[in-house]
């Protein structure tokens, strides 16, 4: 996988964030010439991801610093297991140890979550889709951790997805001329809108929606939206959207939707727990 530059940039800001002028602990204790090595390991049973970007953490102080991965990304660990071990010298693994962690952690925290919700509605035809409710400047990697899990991207920003929400509804004054403006503005990308109840689908079908969020629906309405979708014989894709949790999120799936997008996934993560050890 190629890192973008811009996800470089966060993470050499991370590291002038934690080390700022200096780490001035491991300047004191650690001679220039002393090599190490370090395994870093799971205190946990999780999903692993993030492999990649704690590898270019590193790179920032030494190319030469080797990594010798025994689990994958995308991988399940139990706690104990040895997910990798990092050769160099010793004062780049003590000075990087945190910053990489901290992204390790939070990743393979985004890749549980999200295979969580894929195991849940295993079998269904149902996809299990993230949001843009990413970590400010983030949003590469946390997209990359719900990949990694099982899951799958939504759009990425506002440039590569249109997506008629509330506000743009309230703001043109309908769904309708909403779809009509979204249309003849670009006759390429395929045009989603949200709706809130089976008047505003009906409107949405009708006005030639490619894709249709059904906002915060119960799950009766949203039986009653995939009947409707159907019966029209229109290629629509139905996305289900707004208090999805690991309780209901199979009962969401049996309505019929196509997708199932779940914010959660990147905004509310836990992060796993992961320590570095230096062995010498």
């Amino acid at each position: 996988m190629k890192i973008p530059h811009s996800v470089r940039e966060i993470i050499r800001i991370a590291l002038e964030e934690d080390i700022g002028n200096g780490d001035i602990t491991t300047a004191f204790l650690i001679p220039e010439d002393s090599e190490s090595r370090a395994l870093i390991i799971a205190k946990g049973n999780f999903v692993v991801a993030g492999i990649p970007f704690i590898k270019e953490v590193f790179s920032f102080f030494d190319r030469e610093v080797r990594f010798n991965v025994f689990i994958n990304d995308g991988s399940k660990v139990m706690k104990g297991d040895v997910i990798a071990e990092v050769s160099g010298r010793t004062k780049v693994l003590l000075s990087g140890e945190r910053v990489s962690l901290n992204i390790l952690q939070r990743l393979s925290g985004i890749a549980t979550l999200t295979n969580m919700f894929v195991e849940k509605v295993r079998g269904m035809n149902a996809k299990i889709v993230d949001t843009r409710k990413t970590t400010p400047g983030l949003r590469f990697m946390e997209k990359y951790a719900v990949r990694t899990g099982g899951g799958n991207n939504h759009r990425f920003g506002l440039f590569d997805g249109i997506l008629i929400k509330d506000n743009h509804i309230e703001a043109v004054g309908s769904i309708k001329e909403a779809l009509r403006l979204a249309s003849e503005g670009h006759h390429l990308a395929k045009i989603e809108v949200e709706v809130e109840n089976i008047n505003d689908l009906k409107e949405a079908v009708e006005g030639g929606a490619d894709i249709v969020m059904l906002d915060n629906m119960s799950v009766q309405d949203m039986k009653e939206a995939v009947n409707i979708v159907r019966n029209s014989k229109k290629n629509i894709i139905l996305e289900a959207s707004g208090n999805v949790s690991l309780e209901n999120v199979r009962e969401v799936a049996e309505t019929g939707v196509d997708l199932i997008s779940i914010g959660a996934l990147t905004h509310s993560a836990t992060a796993v727990d992961i320590s570095m050890k230096i062995v010498r």
